[in-house]
């Protein structure tokens, strides 16, 4: 096979340490490998950058393990080093004859070869406004668990609030809620009080679903602590919405394209589509690769001359008797 990258290296990574091995192909086609280990600490990866360069090699590749690949991968991108990153499925060590060493000279094998499919790793920026993005998914799926465990404990409480209005977290509800939560004796008439304009058709299945409540001390303080928690997390979305608009400025123009041409995309939406993908589109192939990248392309699962769909993993027998199965 044609050598491609004649000075290439191959690294393990581990959380701790990373095993490197430098493939070296001569015009013969000899291949000598020099191995080292290296720490995960700081000044053994300025070490090991320093180690690449000194055997002019500047071309690596290494797998994508959890998160350890990223301190090397961006000390390395620093000092101009060429670094591909790929699927651990790519680069699998042949069962039995697994060590790090034989894996490190494994990925420098493959990659000498080119037999190897890069991952995409967007530009600096981009992977900031990744960063961002993906932490306030993480924060709203956190509000999303607060707001069940709230209403986990109005039903145990036995308030039917969210039976009644049609958003349990709306401005009738939280004013509701929060007199309940303070008072001890739960009035009608102050009841009546907050209800706003929109919900007052529902005035006496409102009453009845918080009459004659009683909230254990339990509950009223995982409700209270809750209540807190949702307003910090309310906050503390909105600070990194903040964030991800200032860091997008160079490219607001491309969500506002966004935004105006595709139906149901807000200028938030097109901000967390662009800390995906990022702005460079040159990257993908075709349309094709990126939908199929995102996820968004169905998969082809098919056995001799049965084709199972990806909704129908498990067809019934009529069906695969018809499509030629067993």
């Amino acid at each position: 096979m044609k050598i491609v990258y004649p000075i290439c290296c191959g690294v393990d990574v581990h959380k701790k340490m990373i095993v490197a091995t430098i493939a070296t192909t001569d015009v013969k086609g000899i291949t000598q490998y020099v191995v080292e280990t290296f720490s995960t600490l700081n000044y053994d990866l300025h070490r090991f950058r320093k180690w690449l360069i000194d055997h002019d090699c500047y071309d690596v590749c290494m797998e994508s393990t959890g998160k350890y690949w990223i301190p090397v991968f961006n000390i390395l991108e620093q000092g101009g080093i060429r670094v591909l990153l790929t699927h651990p499925k790519f680069v699998r060590a042949i069962k039995g004859k697994k060590t790090d060493k034989k894996d490190s000279k494994w990925i420098a094998d493959l990659f000498k070869h080119d037999l190897v499919s890069s991952s995409f790793i967007p530009p600096p920026e981009i992977r900031a406004l990744r960063e961002l993005s993906r932490y306030r998914y993480k924060l709203s799926c956190m509000r999303s668990s607060e707001d069940n465990r709230y209403q986990d404990c109005m039903t145990v409480s036995n308030i039917g609030l969210a039976s009644v209005l049609s958003d349990p977290f709306g401005k009738t509800a939280t004013d509701i809620m929060s007199h309940v939560l303070s008072s001890t004796v739960i009035e009608d008439q102050e009841i009546q009080k907050l209800i706003r304009e929109r919900a007052k058709r529902n005035t006496d299945l409102i009453l009845e679903s918080v009459r004659d409540c009683h909230i254990e001390s339990d509950q009223r303080f995982k409700m209270n602590e809750v209540r807190n928690h949702l307003d910090y997390l309310d906050q503390a979305i909105q600070r990194t919405e903040i964030e991800l608009y200032t860091r997008i400025l160079p490219h607001m123009h491309l969500v506002e394209h966004l935004s105006e041409q595709l139906p149901g995309i807000t200028q938030l939406s097109a901000t967390l589509i662009l800390a995906e993908f990022g702005v460079d589109m040159s990257v993908f192939e075709s349309d094709k690769h990126l939908a199929s990248w995102a996820g968004l392309a169905p998969s082809n699962d098919q056995m001799g001359r049965v084709l199972k769909s990806p909704v129908e993993i498990f067809p019934c027998r009529s069906e695969c008797q018809k499509r030629g199965g067993q």
